[in-house]
């Protein structure tokens, strides 16, 4: 029998090879120059990821990693709408409806990949041009640096399916300046352009029509440091005068999402935000009246939690709820209401959040034992 890196590697070589003449291929791996070059290939589900991608990236993601001729990595998305606009909902939930391991092993493999691009030893770039949403983030929200454009579209719309702001959102959400992060998460708002740069979710603004002669920048660097990458990347940025003078579009509502968005329960928020009654409080107050009840309470204990924890216990937090919403009621709801049926009237049960008791929330958070995320 092949040791099993050798057999990795020999199955890795086929990949390679398989690659460089398939540009049908749902991922393509590429080494040029100094830098490996993951490009998500599916532009017309925008460039959703499944399982067998995430898996591809991860095998070559550790082994770049591990390649003293690899001085960066560098991930992008074709067909100039979309970086990445998440993980294979539809395929998650038909599985989900048969009892198929697909909703172990998706979210398992999805996790793994995104604590490898939270630890990973190089450098890796992030080029965010287009929709990047829910697993468009975790590919990319961990690594060192995400470039956004004029065209990036950023949000975490989870809780209108019925699910939770995953892929480490327990991570990065909470660490987002003041309560930006809780507010983004409970009502999926969405940020544009040079605003994902402002909330800190982006760490550079870049125009869309610069980043192939950028992408060429990056890869012809000999033997970068981080500071090097840093460098062009600020040179980029500096040039860079699209939507400069317009002001971030949260500034004048930052004081009331903080106060807002600061209670320790949604019932609280809820109370919170009609008390407030400002016409920006009334349309968070409308927004999260169509949002899953149940998902709104794990999103929430979710980011308080995750405030405090590292990604590796975020992840495996995350893995835990996971499972507990592919085997409850709102998920599959929620995609059939917002993806399948489209008509936007999700029936979520239990309908209200007083109904979502604290005895459920707390079960959807305990460990799986045996079943645990192992990273």
């Amino acid at each position: 029998r092949l040791k099993p890196i050798n057999r990795l590697q020999v199955i890795l070589q086929h990949l390679k090879m398989s690659n460089q003449t398939d540009s049908t291929a749902e991922v393509l791996l590429e080494k040029r120059g100094g830098a490996g070059i993951i490009t998500l290939n599916r532009p017309k589900a925008l460039n959703a990821l499944n399982l067998s991608m995430i898996q591809r990236i991860y095998l070559q993601l550790k082994t770049w990693e591990q390649d003293p001729e690899t001085f960066l990595i560098i991930i992008k998305g074709t067909g100039g709408k979309a970086f990445c606009a998440g993980g294979d909902i539809r395929a998650i939930t038909e599985a989900g409806k048969v009892g198929d391991k697909l909703t172990e092993d998706f979210f398992r493999g999805e996790y793994r990949l995104n604590n490898a691009i939270g630890t990973c030893k190089k450098p890796y770039v992030a080029l965010i041009d287009g929709i990047t949403m829910g697993g468009g983030v975790g590919v990319s929200v961990h690594g060192h640096f995400r470039i956004a454009t004029e065209k990036t579209l950023f949000a975490m719309p989870e809780t209108a399916i019925g699910l939770f702001p995953d892929v480490g959102g327990g991570y990065f959400l909470p660490r987002l300046s003041g309560k930006i992060g809780y507010y983004l998460a409970l009502t999926g708002s969405r940020l544009k352009g040079r605003d994902v740069l402002k909330a800190g979710i982006a760490t550079h603004f870049v125009e869309s029509g610069k980043l192939p002669a950028l992408e060429k920048d990056l890869i012809s660097l000999k033997s970068p440091s981080k500071e090097n990458i840093a460098d062009l990347l600020n040179s980029y940025q500096m040039k860079c005068t699209v939507d400069q003078e317009k002001k971030f579009v949260l500034d004048e509502h930052m004081e009331k999402i903080n106060s807002l968005f600061s209670a320790n329960s949604m019932e609280e928020i809820v109370k919170k935000l009609k008390q407030d009654g400002s016409p920006f409080a009334i349309q968070q107050l409308e927004t999260i009246n169509k949002m899953s009840p149940t998902s709104l309470k794990l999103t929430l204990r979710q980011l308080r939690e995750g405030a405090s924890m590292s990604l590796q216990d975020v992840l495996r937090m995350e893995y835990r709820l996971s499972q507990a919403c592919m085997k409850g009621h709102d998920f599959y709801e929620g995609v059939r209401a917002v993806l399948i049926d489209k008509d936007q009237s999700p029936r979520w049960k239990p309908p209200a959040l007083e109904e979502v008791s604290d005895e459920f929330v707390d079960n959807c958070f305990k460990p799986l034992g045996n079943d645990d995320l192992k990273l």
